[in-house]
């Protein structure tokens, strides 16, 4: 066993279910005609400006929903799936995206997730890798990449299209159907063997395969993650017992599906019962909020970054008064938060001085009760992982009433096995282990994880499996990180991303970058660069949205965005960050130069991964130029 610093969490969850297939089971048993999911319709066409036409929001209670997902689970058996066998979903996130997962739980296969933004390549390598012999397929668009890739998915036999087109392609040995013609098929099958479906969950053993969910990947191939029906339901009863999710809770869910925190969050609420509004398309996010009303949101850091951005764009755009009182609300909030969560972690009593209590009341009726509005008025918490959240912005939100609870987890370890909880969170910290898993920090700083939810290893990658995963089922995680006071646990880098200049220090990047979004409004991205250089430099890209007014009232009019980033306006104004930035920093971290990109890292050039995680060797390749323009001639002294 490797040697450790000490050890946290130990608590076992006795009792849990095999599967989430058998807590989907007793829940619709238990609350059959309580509403589950609610999921928008379109009533009117795409307007002719291309503004989305009417909706309207439509619910399913558990019981319509098991009518469903049990005609989906015997349309694939009687398409011949066996248990073990994979089945591919490659979707956007959407109400049938949920169906189909349950459905394939239910037949006993195992779920492999593919990300819609994904290519044709890519794709087709998760699909081949995985042996997958069924794919669901949102549209023509995921169909596309399964014919392209035809020639190299000989296991493959059928797909399933939940949108499916009006001519669907004719592909030799390759069965298309629609969606619901796979139900209708297992309705038939369950007419004549009505106990199909029940039979086929009550011979799911809790250590059988149920997912292979591929990492997101910043280098290389993804590998394939193996993880036992019985990691998914100890999510769903971890979740419950850690008070993360509650049966009363409304969710919303925009999370993409085919990522492990999605889909983990679908295991808690089977467990718990609650209400999941599902709608993937984050264009909706602003819409969606006031009139779902949810009462808990899981998100990556980036979205709290830019909710937080606009509604300090907006104030700045509005000037004078507002701004001023928008600035001194968003320094108390800070303030308040920080003594509070002191306090609490001192005394066990969220308390502030008087005054400062007074200024926060005033700041609540001045502008906090209109943010709390826009997120729906009732959320008792979001949930963000995936990446740090700067903790400037996670003080603001806690002291606006939104408090935004950090927690951790890898593919690997079926999403979190770490997290804050709402009644004792503490910011910069990704919480405690759920009751079940533990964690351990080896003598280099590299966090090692323990628990239920921790994977069986890579598909067909015995070596790699053997370089991360112990005999005594210790898991290497690559970050870095130390326990606080109470077994808070605090990431401070990826072990991989660390660097050492060439005057011998260490520097974590994404300490530094997130220090940077935290004092700088306008910036998107950033990326430090530095290993085996005398000084640091940085890639930067800015957030059109909040830049661009401010570029208009500065005099920078009429151009693009390229044309915005590189005026000397904007360089000015950014300089001024990086220097705010480099005080608050030792010598070695601080950056020297950097640059501003013409245009936003993104998923399609291959950037960023689809749970916007930076591919930084992707990034430092394709701007190769820019950074050897950054140290050409300099005097790295």
């Amino acid at each position: 066993m490797s040697t450790a610093q000490s050890v946290i969490g130990s608590d076992t969850i006795a009792g849990r279910p095999a599967s989430v297939a058998h807590m989907f089971l007793s829940r619709v048993e238990a609350t059959p005609d309580q509403p589950a999911y609610r999921y928008p319709v379109a009533v009117d066409a795409q307007a002719a400006d291309g503004a989305p036409g009417a909706e309207q929001w439509h619910s399913l209670t558990w019981a319509q929903a098991a009518e469903r997902v049990f005609a989906i689970a015997a349309g694939l058996l009687d398409l011949g799936v066996r248990p073990e066998d994979r089945v591919a979903l490659a979707s956007s996130t959407r109400v049938e995206w949920i169906l189909a997962d349950l459905g394939v739980m239910c037949a006993g296969a195992a779920v492999t997730t593919v990300y819609p933004s994904t290519n044709a390549d890519e794709t087709g390598y998760i699909i081949a890798d995985a042996g997958c012999t069924v794919l669901f397929a949102e549209d023509a668009k995921q169909l596309a990449k399964a014919v392209a890739e035809r020639a190299n998915l000989p296991e493959l036999t059928t797909v399933i299209v939940f949108d499916m087109p009006a001519e669907a392609p004719a592909v030799d040995g390759l069965s298309v159907i629609a969606l619901t013609e796979l139900e209708r098929r297992g309705s038939a099958l369950l007419a004549r063997e009505p106990e199909a479906v029940r039979r086929t969950v009550e011979g799911i053993d809790a250590q059988q395969l149920a997912t292979v969910v591929y990492t997101s990947g910043t280098t290389g191939r993804p590998k394939g993650v193996r993880l036992s029906h019985d990691a998914w339901s100890y999510q769903g009863v971890a979740q419950e017992e850690s008070g993360l999710l509650r049966p009363d809770d409304t969710h919303y869910m925009w999370l993409p599906l085919s990522h492990v925190f999605g889909k983990s969050l679908i295991a808690g609420q089977v467990r718990t019962g609650h209400v999941m509004a599902v709608d993937g398309r984050v264009d909706r996010i602003i819409h969606n909020l006031p009139m779902i009303e949810p009462t808990v949101m899981a998100s990556a850091p980036r979205v709290f970054e830019k909710v937080y951005n606009g509604i300090a764009g907006k104030a700045r755009a509005e000037g004078g008064a507002k701004y001023k009182i928008f600035m001194w609300a968003a320094r108390v909030a800070r303030q308040w938060a920080q003594v509070t969560q002191e306090n609490r972690v001192t005394t066990g009593r969220d308390s502030a001085p008087l005054g400062l209590s007074l200024q926060h009341a005033i700041a609540d009726r001045l502008v906090y009760a209109k943010i709390r509005a826009a997120f729906g008025g009732r959320m008792r918490g979001a949930v963000s992982g995936s990446a740090a959240l700067a903790p400037e912005i996670a003080y603001f939100f806690a002291g606006v009433g939104v408090p935004v609870l950090e927690g951790y987890g890898l593919t690997e370890t079926s999403a979190g096995i770490i997290v804050n909880r709402v009644e004792d969170f503490r910011v910069g910290t990704v919480g405690i282990p759920f009751a079940g898993s533990e964690v351990r920090i080896a003598e280099d700083g590299e966090i090692l994880l323990r628990g239920p939810g921790v994977m069986s290893g890579y598909h067909n990658l015995p070596e790699q499996t053997a370089e991360v995963l112990e005999a005594d089922g210790w898991f290497h995680s690559g970050d870095i990180g130390e326990l606080t006071q109470g077994g808070y646990l605090r990431i401070t880098d990826r072990k991989k991303d660390m660097f050492k200049t060439s005057g011998g220090k260490y520097v974590a990047p994404s300490e530094v970058e997130g220090k940077f979004k935290a004092v700088c409004p306008y910036v998107s991205n950033i990326l430090v660069i530095g290993n085996g250089r005398n000084f640091c430099t940085a890639l930067i890209t800015l957030d059109e949205p909040v830049i661009m007014p401010w570029a208009a009232e500065h005099g920078v009019t009429g151009k693009t965005y390229r044309e915005v980033v590189t005026s000397p306006q904007v360089r000015g104004l950014i300089e001024g960050y990086v220097g705010k930035l480099n005080a608050e920093l030792q010598r070695w971290q601080t950056i020297k130069k950097f640059t501003l990109l013409p245009r936003d890292l993104d998923i399609e050039h291959g950037e960023l991964t689809p749970s916007l995680k930076i591919k930084r060797p992707v990034v430092e390749r394709v701007y190769a130029a820019e950074v050897s323009e950054m140290y050409a001639g300099a005097n790295e002294a």
